[in-house]
């Protein structure tokens, strides 16, 4: 194997769960060395929230190896695929979004993208493109290259099948559609979580079809969330947002569980795994390796000043019981007041700290709430408000100052 070859594929496979096949892969990276022509690297996104976090940068990462390895990225908003929404993993028929929604959702990804990809470089496009003006006679011969039984076989559909839960015949085109995108961006790689692993195997199956050289299927890990079971998902709140504040992404990082922090090194760093080794050994105290691997990430999606700032203030509040030096300020209208009291409950809720009295009453009777230093234990409490007060919450000490406005 050339130097050059096995070079690449040694930074490849770092974070990588499948590849079907490396053989082949190594092939089409040989022949790309060779002949100076880049490999085109495909990646689909469903943009059906505005936002994304650390789980899905796993695969973009990725990309952006390919990207600095002399490749073609080929990123593919899925506005069309979205419509349908990818049925991979769930247990249920996802709601469909209007294309409305998918818009504002697809115009916010792209410049969250951009923390990771290079996207001066990248090749952008819009399934819809090609998807929506196919007409039905086209579905039908499209659908004509693959079985129900091929699709029905795998897990996530026969497990809904012997549950009862129903199946929109709808899901059932949604990797077909998937598969589509490959063979119209003639893609030479297609990247995904291992969820989509499905997915991209109809994508080769479909490229034979159409007699092109079948794509290479190579998956990565799914980011388990910082309740250190599930996956990484906004919906279970165990998620770290690549748009958050460098104060807050750096106070998340540190309450994941130890266990976690070798994979989050792997697959959110550059750091050499030589390095990573030597930090999760026995002669670094866990906390330090955590501080770095904090640093390491803020550093990526703000800058290192940022991430600096994010470790002292971080040992300020937490390590010396220190106040942070910039507290958020919430405001208050006197008109939300009552003789300048109001119930503790409410403005735990006003000032963003819960979504729920309940959850409010409970913070408060576990002695989670300070104000103005002082702690809190009695949920019917009003306390009388003014402008200045500050409150401190939770564990993760998060941290407000109160300014009365009139009405």
């Amino acid at each position: 194997m050339k130097t050059e070859v096995k070079k690449q594929l040694e930074i490849l496979k770092r974070g990588t769960v499948d590849i079907y096949s490396e053989t082949d892969l190594i092939q089409k990276i040989d022949f790309s060395y060779s002949s100076k022509k880049p490999l085109r690297i495909k990646l689909g996104v469903d943009p059906t929230a505005p936002d994304i976090h650390l789980g899905h940068t796993v695969v973009l990462r990725k990309l952006r190896q390919f990207q600095d390895l002399g490749h073609q990225a080929v990123l593919i908003i899925g506005d069309f695929t979205a419509l349908i929404g990818d049925p991979s993993g769930r247990e249920k028929t996802r709601p469909q979004l209007s294309p409305e929604e998918i818009k504002r959702n697809a115009d916010t990804y792209l410049k969250q993208v951009g923390k990771i990809l290079n996207l001066q470089t990248a090749e952008i496009v819009h399934n819809g493109s090609w998807l929506s003006p196919l007409q039905f006679s086209d579905i039908i011969k499209l659908a004509s290259r693959v079985t129900v039984a091929r699709f029905i076989e795998r897990d996530d559909f026969a497990q809904r099948l012997e549950k009862e839960i129903p199946i929109g015949l709808h899901e059932l085109l949604y990797p077909l559609m998937q598969a589509y995108d490959s063979v119209m961006v003639n893609a030479d790689v297609e990247l995904g979580g291992t969820d989509q692993t499905f997915n991209l195997l109809v994508g080769r199956d479909l490229q034979r079809a159409y007699e092109m050289t079948p794509q290479i299927a190579l998956t990565t890990p799914l980011l388990v969330g910082l309740d250190g079971v599930q996956k990484m998902s906004k919906s279970l709140g165990n998620q770290i947002g690549v748009s958050e504040e460098p104060f807050e992404m750096f106070g998340k990082i540190m309450s994941l569980p130890d266990k976690l922090m070798k994979d989050y090194f792997i697959l959110l760093t550059d750091l050499p795994e030589e390095t990573i080794n030597k930090l999760l050994g026995p002669t670094t105290h866990p906390k330090e390796a955590k501080i770095t691997l904090a640093k390491e990430i803020v550093k990526i999606y703000h800058d290192e000043s940022s991430a600096d700032g994010a470790a002292r203030q971080f040992d300020r509040v937490f390590s010396k019981q220190e106040r942070p030096e910039e507290i958020p300020v919430v405001k208050i209208n006197r008109s939300d007041l009552s003789d300048d009291k109001i119930w503790l409950p409410k403005l735990l809720g006003l000032c963003g700290f819960v979504k729920s009295n309940n959850e409010a009453r409970r913070l408060v009777s576990q002695g989670g709430v300070e104000v103005d230093s002082q702690k809190m234990t009695d949920p019917n409490l009003e306390i009388m408000l003014k402008s200045g007060m500050i409150l401190k919450v939770g564990k993760k000490n998060r941290f407000c100052k109160i300014q009365i406005e009139e009405k």
